[in-house]
């Protein structure tokens, strides 16, 4: 080709090239895939409150920079001590001894994404807790973390954070050698995108009309056989469910007789012995009888009794949850939460499979405005200044939503009773949170820290009489040899824990930890004291 039409190979890639990403896009592309664009907005729009520029404070500050949140403060009015500069990596060793600790640190936190401001605030957290303004100042944090804060400030700061269902939520981290664990102080938790793995429901049951007129519509006696030996596995099952109401009185396969002889009648319809969607249609039968109409989380969250006072950002979310439950009571409806266009992979070919992914599009749509008008008419302020972005994820996501109640921090180690039971379920777990208790409380007495010590307050926090697992030497040991020990390799671990769980918080994405989360770098495990 000559002349003007003609083009070298460079000229042609990049006129056929699609656009590319933007700086944002590249930098964050892979977590955009895992909490998409309303998560990373939610982190960008977020400002973070640090106590302490210790080793495993700037390790969680680090895992939280890197993704991009917006602000973050560290309030810390500690000098830098050699021992600072040997375990903490976002200091500048030697040169920052005698320096402020916090002030040293925030340039070299601020130099992995420069799109997140900070700020070294030199006070100490006591006189933030005891003036107005301080108090004012605190609130407007979206999260706010302490490490290894002494017992009497995190009781105030807890507390004080507790009282305002609308405050941000307290992590609490305590850590000691190679022992740590950390809390999550909140009221309640919505998360309309947990991501979870469960499938949705497929409708087989309770199918929407198009997909019943195409199962009916199969002539199978007489089809092609390619075409025969493509059909989606979902249409057979829907077919046959519609076939054998016809000859049970509208009933489904209940005993097992009954199932094993719907699964043969799937089977008797291949006419070749290498049909895999036949085949499939059998191994997904048991979503004909044991698929809920609603899932028992799901269901649970209607009957959710009211907290005292409902926090400001969780009221669409509510508002949205009462429209759903009655969207399931509407008589003239399927009885069912709204149609989830999700689809698995099945075995099929790509007509079929598109044919049917558009018939679930279309109709998940048509349920979706449904609940929209029923929003409209329950919550009609509400439903003017709702973000449709937050309406359609909220319906999208419907057979995943999640709602958490949380505990103020502390009040496990108040309740005798729930220690004993969790001493029982939990044994290694519990005696590693009871040994880090123990130091809490001696720390704040100023007691010294000895096994002995250790044992007698850990029985002042169970009662006397309690078996005590075996495991709890071991924990009390660790915590004797290194009560106040910040190690590196604890702190690299713990950021990287703490900072996913306060991602997830901040998003409102996934489902965040609920109770202590307790970490043993002796044994390497990690494990849940609820």
């Amino acid at each position: 080709m000559t002349g003007p039409e003609s083009q070298d190979i460079e000229q042609a890639t990049t006129s056929i090239a699609p656009a590319q990403p933007d700086d944002k896009t590249r930098r964050y592309d892979r977590q955009l895939r895992i909490w998409a664009a309303s998560g990373q907005a939610a982190l960008e729009a977020s400002r973070i409150l640090v106590l302490s520029s210790s080793a495993t404070s700037t390790s969680i500050l680090k895992n939280l920079v890197l993704p991009g949140i917006g602000h973050f403060s560290i309030l810390d009015s500690a000098v830098t001590t050699p021992a600072d500069a040997g375990n903490n990596f976002f200091l500048n060793a030697r040169q920052s001894i005698g320096k402020p600790r916090a002030q040293e640190a925030v340039p070299l936190l601020r130099e992995l994404n420069e799109s997140v401001q900070g700020e070294a605030v030199l006070k100490d957290v006591k006189d933030i807790l005891t003036a107005d303004q301080g108090k004012h100042w605190l609130a407007g944090f979206s999260i706010i973390i302490a490490h290894n804060l002494d017992k009497s400030t995190l009781e105030d700061l807890s507390s004080l954070l507790w009282s305002d269902p609308n405050g941000p939520p307290l992590v609490a981290v305590r850590s000691a050698g190679f022992l740590a664990e950390f809390h999550i102080q909140y009221h309640e938790h919505c998360v309309s995108q947990s991501h979870s793995e469960t499938a949705p429901s497929l409708r087989i049951t309770r199918p929407f009309p198009a997909l019943l007129e195409w199962a009916r519509s199969l002539d199978l006696q007489n089809m092609d056989p390619t075409t025969h030996g493509h059909i989606p596995f979902v249409v057979i099952l829907v077919r046959l469910v519609d076939e054998w109401r016809k000859s049970h009185d509208g009933n489904l396969p209940k005993t097992a007789a009954e199932k094993k002889e719907f699964k043969s009648n799937i089977l008797a319809l291949k006419i070749k012995p290498d049909e895999e969607n036949f085949d499939e249609a059998e191994a997904q039968a048991w979503r004909v009888w044991s698929e809920p109409a609603i899932p028992g989380d799901v269901q649970a969250l209607f009957s959710l009794p009211p907290l005292p006072s409902t926090p400001h950002r969780h009221a669409t979310f509510h508002a949205l949850l009462d429209t759903l439950a009655e969207f399931t009571k509407d008589p003239s409806g399927p009885g069912t939460l709204p149609l989830s266009s999700t689809l698995p992979d099945m075995k099929s070919d790509t007509e079929s499979y598109v044919r049917l992914q558009n018939l679930y599009r279309q109709w998940a749509e048509v349920e979706k405005n449904k609940f929209k008008e029923l929003f409209a008419k329950k919550y009609p302020e509400l439903a003017k200044t709702a973000n449709p972005e937050e309406v359609d994820t909220f319906v999208k996501n419907s057979h995943h939503l999640r709602v958490q109640r949380g505990k103020q921090w502390g009040a496990f180690d108040r309740d005798r009773e729930a220690i004993v039971n969790s001493l029982m379920m939990a044994p290694r777990e519990t005696a590693t949170h009871l040994a880090l208790s123990a130091l809490t409380n001696l720390l704040s007495r100023k007691a010294e820290i000895t096994d002995h010590s250790l044992k007698a307050e850990i029985v002042s926090l169970v009662g006397e009489g309690v078996d005590l697992p075996e495991e709890l030497d071991a924990a009390v040991g660790e915590v004797a040899r290194a009560p106040t020990a910040d190690l590196p390799n604890t702190a690299a671990f713990l950021g990287g824990l703490v900072a996913q769980e306060a991602i997830k918080m901040i998003t409102e994405q996934y489902v965040p930890l609920n109770g202590y989360c307790v970490v043993d770098l002796v044994d390497s495990w990690t494990g849940v004291v609820a």
